[in-house]
């Protein structure tokens, strides 16, 4: 019989689900008849593209990770009250996650980064790895130390992560020295193939063009397109939900490729410092404009990790919405390019799993 793996995600952004997939992908690669349940609001097409074979999907909602203002700003009146309304029926919510997976009859979970889930599985003595270059406990440190209700809730919070027999943590990964479980691993990332002949076909442009793909990862910014200057010499390929109607703005979707693949085909990439972006930048040897957001916690750790392993030019958000980004491209290019790391972290994490699956 092939073991059942219950995999828990969060939907906070897409950077949890492609660390997941990314090994999920490689244990498929050993365990082809792995049973997989997920449980997570991110979109099937999403899951779908990224792991190979199928899976049950759960429709399921178990952290929120931090409420968002916007892309690069954390809403932390909303996210303190609902860390609060989250804690306070707890025992309550611990009970009904223990009650599906009691239903599920999965041999492991995995969770990147719920910890709900970690709790619940250790009630019913279920085994469980965590998997994440983060965790909540200490970004709700970071943000809400000296609120009256932090300490149950941080006590809450690190019990859970620290009941997994595992922690796994891909480089780059903040500091966790809440947690006794920490095991290192390497990056996280999904290589992708080099289709630039075919996406300049695809795009109607000689192959001198400069492509810069925009990807906000997951959480919705909206640029002012429509008002940046036009520049001859570089193609933008967008969101299709932005509705952008310029000859030199294209929308990624219509392009029928997959998202690793036309990222490892431009010239550069346009986002936040998250996670998934910073690993498949840097492992695809694709430079990055980033925005810093600089309140938030993980940015000093995935920052150094590009800057040392990728190639990356800061630009402020002011720059970025006036659309003034010819110089620090000019600037981003003109940087050596470094021998891009390998993404041997979702064979190390499956070689952990396959293990206490007592599939090694």
């Amino acid at each position: 019989m092939s073991a059942h793996l219950a995999v828990a995600i969060s939907a906070h952004g897409f950077g949890h689900g492609a660390q997941t997939t990314a090994v999920l992908t490689a244990l498929r690669a050993h365990l082809p008849r792995l049973r997989l349940t997920l449980l997570t609001g991110l979109p099937r097409a999403f899951l779908h593209d990224r792991i190979p074979g199928d899976f049950e999907l759960i429709d399921w909602r178990g952290d929120f990770g931090m409420q968002m203002q916007s892309a690069l700003e954390v809403d932390l009146a909303r996210s303190a009250a609902d860390y609060a309304a989250f804690h306070s029926g707890w025992e309550s919510r611990v009970d009904t996650t223990t009650r599906i997976f009691e239903a599920l009859k999965p041999d492991l979970l995995l969770a990147n980064i719920p910890y709900l889930p970690l709790a619940a599985a250790a009630r019913i003595g279920l085994p469980s790895a965590a998997l994440c270059s983060l965790n909540w406990a200490g970004i709700y440190r970071h943000y809400f130390a000296q609120r009256a209700e932090a300490p149950a809730i941080l006590t809450a919070m690190e019990a859970a992560y620290n009941c997994a027999q595992t922690f796994l943590c891909p480089a780059p990964s903040m500091a966790m020295p809440e947690l006794r479980n920490v095991q290192p691993i390497g990056p996280l990332a999904h290589l992708g193939c080099n289709v630039r002949e075919e996406l300049c076909v695809r795009l109607d442009v000689s192959d001198t063009q400069r492509l810069v793909l925009i990807a906000p990862g997951g959480i919705e910014l909206r640029l002012p397109l429509e008002t940046w200057p036009e520049d001859p010499g570089v193609t933008w390929i967008v969101p299709a939900a932005w509705n952008v109607r310029r000859c030199d703005m294209r929308s990624f979707e219509a392009l029928g490729l997959g998202f690793t693949d036309v990222l490892a085909s431009v010239d550069a990439l346009l986002g936040k410092l998250g996670y998934g972006t910073v690993a498949e930048c840097a492992c695809n040897g694709t430079p990055m404009l980033y925005m810093p957001r600089p309140d938030w916690p993980e940015e000093r750790f995935l920052a150094e990790w590009l800057h040392e392993h990728g190639r990356c030019v800061p630009v402020s958000r002011e720059t970025v919405l006036r659309g003034q980004l010819r110089d620090a491209l000019e600037t981003l290019w003109s940087r050596p390019a470094p021998v891009p790391p390998q993404p041997t972290g979702a064979e190390d994490a499956a070689r952990v799993i396959m293990a206490m699956l007592g599939e090694d």
